[in-house]
């Protein structure tokens, strides 16, 4: 007889910690992988002692949920997820819920909704963020799909979330279609941005001021104690301090400068660009990624290129404060372009996302948690309509306040040959906000005068053509 509550299909690390999540909450679960070994190792080590069962195919999987069945996927993007679900198709019946946890392109979850709905299957997107400790102990659950098919896992994800200070669990349903795989996109494109942030400032310190890594641990820890407090800024701490054991140097020296991508980044840009939504603080930290990868490149480079003559260094202290300062007004602007780069999704493509409640289950388990979420929450919780994050209370004060020391820290930067790709957007894009009138109208009349493309005036409605070549 059918008797378990859940399946599981990929065990990798993230999949293995999850099933041992709910198996700690009180769920039945059915594990299933495609290589036989990996279920065996994992039944014989991990999940001993537990009420999960292994599978070996299919069929035995299927017939071991309670109906309506749901199966939770958690195996690579793309053509895997496609290779699994017709796997499965010939065992399921209509209103089972096929869930898929990993990290797929929205698109390609609505159109696989699209497809089973023909069957009566129903489809869950679901962006899973908080790695291999959040994945076992409480990740942020961020769903999209069917709001009936939500409702059969509720209980479940509502279990096994992380918990913000409030208590609350950290998933919500989000929207139809692709909308949880869509918020999952914009959550990692906020990551990038928020890593090479903190990146910046520490090749500033690091580099450009001498500060060693130990003591760089201490500043991070100390700024992870105030309005900086967040997980990336707890692990930078943490990787700071970390010695390699080959060598006695701080591990950070011994690694390749060299950073790998696995696109969610790049979608949120491009996404961003068919959207006309400028998030120039995730462009540049994409394509910073992309500058690290040119390793021979730059070595090469780096021979024949020339920059500042070393003088005397600034004065740490004042550096270290303005850097702090810089780093906080660089992640407003990172989270801001993601919330805004959402509310258009929410409309154009009628996801319907609810920012206040996104910043909510952002506050715990997610990788971008940071104490600042719970001021976004309530500054959309107050206006679901704001324009920009930026103009909200407290930022619009705090960012005031930090200008002077936002600058600085980046002119200091510019003056060193310090590369600030992601802090310079940052400040770009504020001055650019903060601008009631920009160059545009320049670039409109070279438009017009190449290409006759028209303009539009101030004083007068309608669209305009100056015969350039005629004599003014």
């Amino acid at each position: 007889m059918p008797s378990h509550d859940i399946a599981l299909i990929g065990l990798g690390v993230m999949g293995q910690n999850l099933v041992l999540n709910m198996d700690r909450h009180g769920f039945a679960v059915a594990v299933y992988n495609r290589t036989r070994s990996v279920t065996e190792q994992f039944m014989a080590e991990r999940a001993a002692g537990t009420a999960v069962i292994g599978c070996f195919e299919p069929a035995e999987l299927a017939a071991a949920l309670k109906p309506p069945r749901r199966i939770l996927l958690m195996v690579k993007a793309g053509g895997p997820v496609d290779a699994v679900i017709q796997q499965l198709r010939p065992h399921l019946q209509p209103g089972d819920v096929l869930i898929d946890g990993g990290n797929s392109h929205f698109a390609d979850t609505a159109r696989r909704s699209k497809d089973l709905e023909a069957d009566g299957l129903r489809y869950l997107g679901v962006g899973i963020s908080g790695g291999e400790e959040g994945a076992l102990y409480g990740p942020s659950i961020m769903p999209g799909g069917p709001p009936a098919a939500y409702e059969t896992v509720r209980p479940i994800f509502e279990a096994i979330a992380a918990r913000a200070d409030d208590g609350a669990p950290c998933v919500a349903y989000l929207g139809p279609l692709g909308a949880g795989h869509y918020v999952k996109m914009v959550h990692n494109g906020i990551e990038y941005a928020v890593m090479q942030l903190i990146a910046e400032i520490y090749d500033l310190l690091r580099r450009g001021l001498g500060t060693p890594a130990e003591a760089l641990a201490r500043t991070f820890a100390e700024w992870n104690r105030g309005e900086l407090a967040s997980y990336l800024m707890e692990i930078t701490a943490a990787v700071l301090r970390r010695q390699d054991p080959l060598t006695g140097q701080p591990i950070t020296e011994v690694i390749l400068d060299s950073a790998e991508q696995k696109g969610t980044g790049r979608w949120t840009v491009q996404e961003a660009l068919e959207m006309g939504v400028p998030i120039p603080t995730i462009s540049a930290a994409v394509e910073a990624r992309g500058l690290s990868a040119l390793k021979t490149q730059r070595l090469a480079a780096s021979r024949l290129l020339h920059g500042p003559q070393p003088g005397e260094p600034p004065a740490r202290e004042a550096v270290e404060a303005a850097a702090r300062q810089a780093l906080y007004a660089g992640t407003v602007c990172a989270y801001a372009q993601g919330m805004a780069l959402l509310q258009r999704a929410s409309g154009e493509r009628d996801f319907g996302i609810d920012l206040a409640e996104t910043a909510r289950i952002w506050r715990a388990g997610c990788i971008i948690r940071a104490a600042m979420l719970e001021d976004i929450r309530r500054a959309y919780a107050a206006e679901s309509s704001l324009s920009s994050l930026l103009t909200a209370s407290p930022f619009r004060e705090a960012l005031g306040e930090m200008n002077a020391g936002w600058r600085q820290a980046l002119e200091t930067s510019l003056r060193l040959g310090i590369p600030t790709p992601s802090g310079s957007a940052s400040l770009a894009y504020y001055d650019a906000m903060r601008s009631a009138r920009l160059p545009a109208n320049l670039t409109q009349a070279q438009r017009d005068y190449f290409g006759a493309h028209t303009y539009q005036r101030l004083d007068r409605e309608g669209a305009f053509h100056t015969d350039w070549l005629a004599e003014g």
